[in-house]
């Protein structure tokens, strides 16, 4: 058994247990069983060695990397996993000790390949990159085609390797289309030509699949998105960026189960578990002068070149007379598809003969006698070459200025870019138009518009003269010009982010890239680079490039003069920079200083959208960094600002930062207000509910109400309109809004005892943040489930996600779950026994709250520490009651009805214990009677039942 690829990418099973190591989890039959971290990862490293004695030096390294442990911390979990085995009862064994060498597992294993998950209907993320049509007529290439998608599927990974021209992306469009329903439509097209930058590869394809990317190493994500979903990933055109494609390919074929890959460059990526189909040209006749037309049409390439003369205007069949120089043609273009197709489109203009003496008598030297010499990329060129001379001076020139754009283009960018002062863009225009005909453009529609793009092949050609000819500056300038103005002057500029159907946008990334890239080179024009980030900016927040959008403000914020100072560009290259910042995992002193200047610029503008904008992000990390009293203040000034300028969408806002803020300050009374302001405002009949960056402030208002409710004794309504705000979210494509909804909403299931819910919810939190790279979020998740395990007394799981969590969100700065994390540590530390530190934690806690002013939080925290003290013989009952007594008095004072039940609960409890029991249940009757739903919740019932005990 190969161990570690089994383990990885499927189940082990051993006597009546499965080890799911990649889920990290253990079940008995189907029933999990519960194992610490290290514990589960010691049974990982045995089973993969199984029969082998492994040293305890050897497991300690492995499941201690870079920490100093005793052998005695490993005899524990090896003792903890032989009791969770049954290990020694009914005859079974699993772990062997082998005096002085180590340990061994004995019991027989058995590995097997999970079973694949149903097909995954296609979401509106899948087809950013729409696979393109299948063609009527491949010609030449029907077996190749059947060879190809036998070969993939058998394979899985497969690079289709030829010359420039030869017909590679029509070849694999072909073959993803025939396997598109095995694929249940699970097919991406993702054409990297259009990069300039090869560590875009990742993120490009990234994106194509759906995934937001959050992080600098989106190559990391990728597997753990697509997991065992069977999909076929085309990627074409890596020639220019082979090596980032082809550590791409390797590491998602190598780590998903049902991964297709299909590559087309012009060499192999020569990489682990690649297989290589060469594709050859087309079959041309021999060079047989008494060969018939019949017999010449046998052959593809001849085929070919007569479907592409009579399309181009030529209306003659082929005739006898003719064959052989169709033949010789095809022969001396190597049999080179779009060589072919270039020559062939003159024969309307030129006729079959005239094409065949302009071969003979320009390109003779050329070709003849060293098509075998010379590279097939080679032979392309010269053909262009031919093609391009071909052309009126206009239409070289329209060529190679065409030459600068990078993917697809309209009409209108190509008319701007083409005309000069000798050349108005009517000239232009026509110019095109000829060069289509010629087919040196190609045209790409779409339900909504026509694109045009030339083929890589002929763009490269292209630039190279216009290089030849000086005027490679002049043309990039207007390039970046053009698509300057576009951005500016459009409504995505100075609408709300992530409003927009962004898919129109995606196409034009390559060439703003492109621009922006000339216009901050040294042979560049910074100020017009200046102006393009700042207009670009939102198209790339909106489409979720965070990482580009803070390169490209940072370069154009540093290269401010002292004109572009104070200006609207550098307001909106602040507010984007701020934004990319904050959502890409940091909550820094950077995002703040550019949050604060940009609202201190928007004084100037008075945009009433972008003031708003600019008002949540300074409250969202406020928020996060658990400054509560600072986003209060912030939230009020949003609705000053909305109560003046009357706009419903910005009063829908600042309800939303009212009431979440009163929420985490502790005033759950005023929570409630907003909260319920909000979603009546979110309710009224032509209200905009604004969606900014993936957040959707539907999402905002229930979860921030339904935490408000729950403290206040309305578990119930709590409850449903925490599922209802979930199942919403859950049910869009906004990963962010998945799990603001899951990370802000689960608590409330988790106060109210139900752990199964919140298993659910935890477990979907971490499979969102980690399939879409949001760190902070899966984190999140993290504590989740260690407060779970918690609560089940599974404590040294629990503790163990619990510091986990706290470590990344303390790294991040994600301060708002900081100290209700610590509660749920400090509990878990006490049941565990270990109270010094237990007191520790829930006083760092305590101190973190009042720092911020106290929190909601903190009645639970003086209720965890009152029962720490309870166990401490230093400090014992009395120093536990005084702290329940200050619990209550912040609860009451907090309107926290739920909070001032727990405490009384634990309050009974101790006066119980010293002979008060009358007055225990009297205060706890007093607390009960004030609720009117919940009675199903844990809290009630362990009050119903302490009552009777007291009765």
């Amino acid at each position: 058994m190969d161990g570690d690829r089994s383990l990885t990418h499927g189940v082990v099973s051993f006597g009546p247990f499965h080890l799911f190591a990649a889920e990290r989890q253990l079940k008995k039959g189907d029933k999990p069983v519960q194992l610490g971290g290290r514990a589960l990862d010691t049974l990982i490293a045995l089973v993969e060695r199984a029969g082998e004695v492994i040293t305890q030096r050897e497991l300690i390294a492995r499941v201690w990397p870079d920490v100093t442990v005793e052998e005695a911390n490993l005899r524990g979990h090896i003792a903890n996993l032989r009791k969770a085995l049954g290990d020694g009862r009914e005859d079974a064994r699993y772990i062997v000790t082998v005096p002085g060498r180590g340990y061994c597992f004995v019991a027989p294993i058995t590995a097997a390949a999970l079973q694949s998950s149903p097909p995954r209907q296609a979401t509106v993320s899948d087809w950013l990159h729409r696979l393109p049509p299948r063609l009527t007529r491949v010609i030449g290439r029907d077996d190749t085609i059947r060879v190809l998608s036998a070969q993939l599927m058998m394979y899985r990974f497969v690079s289709i390797v030829g010359a420039g021209g030869v017909g590679k992306t029509t070849v694999a469009v072909s073959v993803a289309n025939a396997l598109l329903d095995g694929f249940n439509g699970a097919v991406f097209f993702i054409d990297l030509a259009t990069l300039t930058d090869a560590k875009l590869v990742p993120t490009t394809v990234a994106r194509a699949l759906g995934l937001v990317v959050q992080t600098k190493d989106p190559l990391r994500s990728l597997p753990d998105f697509i997991g065992d979903r069977k999909i076929l990933l085309v990627l074409d055109n890596c020639e220019h960026v082979i090596d980032s494609a082809a550590t791409l390919a390797e590491r998602v074929v190598g780590e998903t189960p049902q991964t297709h890959v299909m590559t087309t460059s012009r060499e192999a990526l020569q990489v682990e578990g690649e297989h290589v189909h060469l594709l050859y040209a087309l079959d041309c006749p021999p060079d047989d002068v008494s060969l018939t037309s019949m017999q010449a049409l046998n052959y593809p390439a001849t085929q070919l070149f007569m479907e592409r003369a009579v399309a181009s205007g030529h209306e003659a069949a082929l005739s006898d007379s003719n064959a052989p120089i169709v033949t010789k043609i095809c022969r001396q273009l190597d049999g080179i598809p779009l060589a072919i197709e270039l020559a062939a489109g003159r024969a309307g203009s030129l006729g079959i003969r005239g094409v065949g003496e302009l071969l003979d008598n320009r390109f003779s030297l050329v070709w003849h006698g060293r098509r075998t010499a010379l590279p097939r990329h080679q032979t392309l060129n010269a053909m262009l070459d031919w093609s391009y001379n071909l052309l009126s001076e206009y239409e070289k020139a329209v060529l190679g200025r065409l030459s600068v754009f990078v993917g697809d283009f309209t009409l209108e960018a190509a008319r701007f870019v083409a005309a000069d002062a000798e050349m108005d863009e009517a000239t232009a225009t026509e110019a095109i138009a000829s060069l289509l005909a010629k087919s040196l453009i190609s045209k790409t529609k779409s339900r909504e518009s026509t694109d045009y793009r030339l083929l890589e092949t002929t763009r490269t050609f292209s630039a190279a003269k216009l290089a030849e000819c000086g005027e490679a500056n002049r043309v990039a300038r207007r390039h970046a010009k053009f698509f300057s103005e576009f951005l500016r002057h459009d409504q995505l500029v100075q609408s709300r982010f992530g409003e927009h159907d962004l898919s129109g946008y995606a196409a034009q990334v390559g060439n703003v890239r492109a621009a922006l890239r000339w216009a901050f080179s040294d042979d560049g024009a910074l100020t017009l680079g200046v102006e393009l980030a700042a207009w670009a900016a939102p198209l790339f927040v909106g489409l979720s490039l965070l990482e580009e959008c803070i390169r490209w403000c940072e370069r154009a914020l540093a290269g401010l003069d002292d004109t572009a100072q104070g200006t609207r560009q550098e307001m909106i290259l602040q507010e984007a920079l701020a934004l990319s910042l904050m959502y890409s995992g940091g909550n820094s002193d950077q995002v703040r200083a550019a949050i604060e200047r940009g609202l201190h610029l928007e004084e100037t503008f008075g945009h009433v959208l972008r003031k708003l904008q600019l008002f949540l992000s300074l409250y969202s990390l406020l928020m996060r960094l658990a400054d509560f009293r600072g986003a209060l203040k912030v939230a009020e000034q949003s609705a000053t600002f909305a109560e003046t300028t009357k706009d419903p969408a910005g009063l829908l806002v600042a309800d939303f930062m009212l009431g979440g803020a009163y929420h985490y300050i502790g005033d759950q009374s005023a929570a409630q207000f907003y909260g319920e302001r909000a979603m009546a405002r979110a309710a009224e009949l032509g209200t905009p509910v604004p969606n900014f960056v993936g957040f959707d402030h539907r999402t905002y208002a229930p979860v921030s109400l339904t935490r408000a409710l729950w403290l206040r004794g309305f578990s119930d309504r709590a409850r449903s309109i925490a599922k209802s705000a979930i199942d919403e979210a859950v049910s869009g494509v906004h990963a962010i809004s998945i799990c603001v909804s899951l990370a802000y909403g689960s608590p409330v299931f988790l106060w109210s005892g139900e752990l199964r819910s919140v298993e659910n919810y935890t477990a979907r939190l971490i499979e969102y943040a980690g399939r879409h790279s949001i760190e902070p979020y899966r984190a999140v998740g993290l504590g989740l489930k260690g407060a779970v395990a918690i609560a089940r007394d599974e404590l040294e799981t629990g503790i163990d996600l619990l510091r986990a969590a706290l470590e990344i969100l303390t790294t991040l700065r994600l301060n708002i779950f900081v100290t209700e994390f610590m509660g749920a540590l400090a509990d878990g530390l006490r049941k565990h026994g270990q109270v010094e530190e237990a007191l520790l934690t829930i006083n760092r806690a305590i101190e973190r709250a009042t720092d911020c002013g106290s929190t909601f939080e903190m009645a639970e925290l003086l209720r965890i520490k009152a029962q720490v003290l309870a166990v401490m013989p230093q400090h014992g009952r009395d120093s536990a009651i005084n702290c329940l007594t200050g619990a209550l008095a912040v609860a009451k004072a907090q309107s926290a009805l739920a909070l001032e039940l727990r405490s009384t609960i634990d309050l009974a409890y101790f006066l119980a214990e010293g002979g008060r029991r009358d007055q225990a249940r009297h205060d706890l009757a007093l607390i009960y009677g004030r609720f009117t739903e919940g009675f199903d919740t844990a809290d009630l019932r362990a009050a119903r039942q302490l009552m009777a005990e007291l009765a």
